[in-house]
């Protein structure tokens, strides 16, 4: 894996080894998440077969006027929607660091528990197993039952939500914060359910992020209680990275699971 700086204007992203369509498919979903001009997206200038150019950015420090803008721009970018839960704009969808990614369907679902059971988390419990014992994988296991019933369809209860455009791996270190704002970069660009976002900038603590999430509520307000729903939809991060990293992350995946299964039956009163 090789990250580099390229041209004074460019930043460039390559490897060597990149699965056939990997840059294509970052470039796709890059392109996909600026296109209704409600969120600042790093620029794509050049797609290469083994690497990416990228505009180079400048970092600045977040403030938290620039995490509440950033909240409001992202619910703007989950309301231009999306063709279907699990719809990619590439040929291909990946997941993961770039020196490792693996890759994931790109079915277009009707149903978000349909995709996030079936085709995110059932596939990643079975490549986790190892890590997780028999006794994790059961709890894991009995977590993705729950959300395959359709109980997270909605966000606390309420009607089902309809796709949003989501970046997908929205961890704090996709947000490049510049002297002009936050900038999404290193997507995995789907049509989602929009928790999935606001669950994954929780993940690893983005900074300010109360003040995101204030921003967010201010352009879209959410129902009572869906800081109770990320739960189910965080468990696709943890999942990844015990399959990526191994048993590190073992123990807060099957509690998060855990904490699935008592909501779901919560939501089902």
């Amino acid at each position: 894996m090789m990250r580099e700086r390229g041209q004074p204007d460019s930043f460039v992203k390559s490897r060597a080894d990149a699965p056939a369509g990997f840059f294509e498919t970052e470039a796709a979903g890059l392109r996909w998440l600026a296109e209704p001009g409600v969120v600042p997206v790093v620029e794509v200038l050049e797609v290469q077969e083994n690497a990416l150019h990228l505009e180079r950015l400048d970092p600045a420090p977040p403030s938290a006027a620039a995490a509440r803008a950033f909240g409001e721009r992202l619910a703007a970018l989950h309301d231009a929607g999306a063709p279907g839960f699990g719809w990619s704009p590439g040929q291909t969808a990946w997941f993961g660091p770039l020196d490792d990614p693996f890759e994931v369907p790109t079915h277009s679902r009707g149903s978000f528990a349909e995709f996030w059971a079936e085709d995110r988390l059932r596939r990643l419990l079975e490549a986790s197993s190892a890590p997780l014992g028999a006794a994790g994988a059961a709890r894991v296991g009995a977590a993705v039952d729950a959300i395959a019933a359709g109980v997270f369809d909605g966000i606390s209860g309420e009607g089902a939500e309809q796709p949003s455009r989501v970046h997908g791996d929205l961890w704090s270190g996709n947000v490049m914060w510049t002297p002009g704002g936050a900038v999404l970069i290193d997507p995995a660009a789907h049509g989602g359910h929009r928790l999935e976002d606001l669950a994954m900038l929780s993940l690893f603590g983005a900074p300010h992020l109360e003040e995101i999430y204030a921003g967010y509520q201010q352009s879209h307000p959410l129902p009572a209680g869906w800081r109770e729903d990320l739960c189910a939809h965080v468990l696709f991060g943890l999942l990844a990275h015990v399959h990526l990293f191994g048993s590190g992350y073992v123990a807060q995946a099957v509690s998060t699971a855990d904490a699935v299964v008592t909501r779901a039956r919560h939501l089902r009163g």
